[in-house]
């Protein structure tokens, strides 16, 4: 079942000096944003800001590949080409969201579970046959209240495992995304407890399934303080934490970890992304998988208007580099100005 060519995509994807950019916002998500900066969520909106990001100039220097919505992967470009052949085009690997988003658990207090695996299969066969890479899931867990609880760790976890064996049973490389988020005013500490827990169930569920370490990457939370927490830790605290939490769960023969930003300012998340690889050498490569974190500065600058498309694909294109830099360990605030 396993092949060469997913092991090779898998580390395409964790290239040195590169990310992986999050553009698979789902149609409500998309909507928030757009009304955000003024713009209607239609069809064509989204549809022209996609394919801003694809094609921005150069961006495959510093993006190895961009997940996608299924929308997005249905739509071509201005001139008629499919968006996800826009992004092959530009040295980008095109990859695709395969959940249908976090619900209500059953039997829990307000925790959640990621639904999505009903017809999975099916929906995996369509992506390969349309010449996707790679596939994301995402999990969400919240800390405060006695949560995460033991059940849905668990849970998350099993259906982790579950969408990235059948991933690899198309030839489809796995993005395995357990986040355990920054909401709350949690402690620097609650939040390695947790992110640790987290990770340790979620590697049990895939190596009982019989996934593939060397085919998959793993898309985690930085380990950071809640956002309301009084007491917020400095960079070196975050690094410290995230790499002691890593080293503890995470098997060597991860080919890469790329970090979610998670709701971190622009900014703070390459500072510490940065801060991070500063401590290697590290067992994996560690780069990041940021949305909001490269696509805010983008929507901001292009606000609909034709225009903007040259100078918002220049907004992209930096925050990119930045990020490839701090990928490295060798960013610096004063590149943010260059």
């Amino acid at each position: 079942m396993f092949s060469d060519d997913m092991r090779l995509i898998a580390r395409e994807m964790v290239a040195p000096g590169k990310g992986i950019l999050a553009a698979d916002e789902s149609t409500g998500t998309m909507e928030k944003r757009l009304h955000a900066v003024g713009l209607d969520s239609t069809e064509e909106t989204r549809r022209q800001y996609r394919e801003l990001i694809v094609s921005t100039p150069g961006l495959g220097e510093a993006i190895s590949g961009v997940i996608l919505f299924d929308e997005t992967v249905r739509q071509e470009s201005s001139g008629g080409v499919p968006l996800r052949k826009v992004a092959e085009e530009n040295g980008i690997l095109p990859g695709i969201k395969v959940d249908k988003g976090a619900k209500p658990l059953a039997g829990s207090d307000g925790e959640k579970i990621t639904e999505g695996l009903d017809g999975l299969r099916d929906r995996l066969t369509e992506y390969a046959g349309m010449g996707m890479k790679f596939t994301k899931w995402r999990a969400v867990l919240d800390i405060g209240n006695g949560h995460p609880s033991d059940y849905a760790i668990h849970v998350n976890a099993h259906a982790l495992a579950r969408y990235a064996a059948l991933s690899q049973e198309a030839g489809l490389v796995p993005m395995v995304e357990p986040e355990v988020l920054m909401d709350g005013d949690h402690s620097l500490e609650d939040a390695e407890t947790a992110t640790t827990r987290t990770l340790r169930e979620v590697f049990e569920q895939l190596a009982k399934q019989g996934v593939e370490l060397e085919s998959m990457v793993l898309k985690p939370n930085m380990v950071v303080a809640g956002k309301e927490c009084p007491r917020q830790p400095e960079t070196e605290q975050v690094a410290e934490a995230t790499v002691r939490t890593l080293r503890r769960t995470v098997p060597s023969a991860v080919p890469g970890i790329a970090f979610l930003s998670g709701g971190q300012g622009d900014e703070e998340a390459t500072v510490n992304l940065n801060a991070i690889n500063q401590l290697g050498p590290l067992p994996w490569q560690v780069t990041f998988s940021f949305g909001r974190g490269l696509l805010a500065p983008t929507l901001q600058e292009w606000v609909g208007r034709a225009e903007n498309v040259d100078s918002a694909q220049r907004v992209l294109a930096h925050r990119a580099r930045l990020n490839g830099a701090a990928r490295q360990g060798r960013y610096d605030a004063e590149l943010e100005h260059v």
